[in-house]
């Protein structure tokens, strides 16, 4: 018993040595600059809220943007103090406005004055703050139902510029944040250059579980054009989301209103773009549903990318995808095959 109980004590030892070191890693990243500009805004007309953000600095995506549906969303960035973004949705979910929540936690952070933090809530209420001592030039511009915020910008004139663009876009709360953001790279944008970039944003209504009611959460890690990248990828999520309202209209049984739906996913982006999976499960739900003639257009279509797709839609019955039904199964193979 001597024994497993040295060993233990050894282990216990070893653990605390390397929580020690990892916690010590953490501190000195934590010196460092973390992000460069972001926007925190609120969709008057849907309600929706979100956070796009760009950086010179690896996966930012994880650090700065914070939001939940029906509460809120947080920008933390420059010497980042991650918590702002947790507590931050903590306490606007217990019902203290944007203001309340940064005045808080701003007063209680040691740290405060190389912070750049901005807040949202459902409410529209607005707040920001730049610490004295974050790094030249920066900081932020407060409009109605958003903040522009930035630190280590080659010009002091970036957090103008995105204000002005996202006040001035036509489009939804993602066009209008994508906007802002390549806006401050027209400005010149981070001194050090640019890296990563994502976009979080949350619907209007508050849902069971804060992972819930996400339009959009996407991140470039690591690109030469991170902005460029970021609006690629919001063109293909539109898509997806318009193939989700599809398949909701045919549970509905309006497959005329599912068609819609389908033929506005496949305007978004070339078949390329999503490898043939889009027009392959729209054809497969088409003809779940007995429409056979509408599905076969869409199942060519996933061919011409990819011959393999022909191969799979014989599998798919054992899933219950597709009725077991050899004569069907053999006319969207010869349909989709067709020259």
């Amino acid at each position: 018993m001597k024994g497993i109980y040295r060993l233990f004590i050894h282990q216990l030892l070893i653990a605390t040595i390397v929580l020690s070191f990892a916690q010590e890693v953490w501190a000195q990243s934590a010196r460092r600059p973390v992000a460069t500009y972001s926007i925190v805004a609120r969709d008057s007309v849907t309600g929706e809220m979100g956070v796009a953000v760009q950086s010179h600095w690896f996966s930012v995506g994880p650090i700065v943007p914070w939001a939940e549906a029906g509460v809120g969303a947080v920008a933390t960035q420059s010497f980042v103090e991650v918590s702002y973004g947790p507590l931050g949705l903590d306490l606007m979910r217990a019902g203290r406005t944007a203001e309340q929540a940064l005045a808080a936690l701003v007063s209680t952070d040691p740290g405060e004055a190389v912070r750049q933090v901005a807040m949202v809530d459902a409410g529209g209420n607005v707040a920001a703050h730049t610490g004295s001592s974050a790094i030249f030039a920066a900081g932020h511009q407060v409009g109605a139902g958003y903040s522009a915020q930035a630190n280590l910008m080659e010009n002091p004139t970036v957090w103008g510029a995105m204000a002005q663009a996202y006040e001035t876009t036509e489009g939804d709360l993602a066009d209008r944040m994508l906007a802002a953001l390549e806006a401050a790279e027209g400005e010149g944008g981070d001194i050090r250059g640019r890296q990563s970039a994502a976009i979080l944003i949350v619907g209007a209504d508050r849902m069971a579980n804060p992972w819930e009611g996400r339009t959009f959460d996407l991140r470039v890690e690591d690109h030469p054009d991170p902005v460029g990248e970021l609006k690629r990828l919001v063109q293909l999520q539109r898509a997806y989301l318009k193939l989700n309202e599809g398949d909701g209209w045919v549970v509905k049984g309006d497959i005329p209103m599912a068609l819609e739906s389908y033929s506005e996913a496949m305007n978004y982006v070339p078949d390329a773009a999503t490898n043939g999976e889009a027009p392959f499960w729209v054809g497969v739900t088409l003809a779940d549903t007995g429409r056979e003639e509408d599905a076969i257009p869409y199942l060519k279509r996933a061919y011409e990318q990819d011959v393999r797709w022909a191969e799979l839609v014989g599998r798919l019955p054992a899933a219950g995808l597709l009725p077991d039904d050899d004569a069907l199964l053999q006319r969207l193979v010869e349909g989709m095959t067709s020259p």
